[in-house]
């Protein structure tokens, strides 16, 4: 999933430079700008959610002998 999201970002990113339309390479830059912020602010979240269960889980496991 990550590796696809960077396939279409470099993808984007070509287009991007070859492109000749200044108003079209603003949206782009602009739609790619927002897609980076959503994605940190939820990796953000959800890392420390994850790494909460997997705390429970090693909490619940009894101690190797």
């Amino acid at each position: 999933m990550i590796l696809d999201l960077f396939l279409k970002f470099y993808i984007h990113t070509q287009l991007f430079l070859r492109r000749r339309d200044g108003a079209s390479a603003i949206e782009y830059v602009i739609i790619v700008a927002i897609v980076a912020l959503v994605i940190i602010g939820f990796g953000t979240g959800l890392g420390d959610k994850i790494k909460g269960v997997f705390q429970k889980v090693s909490d619940a496991l009894p101690a190797a002998t």
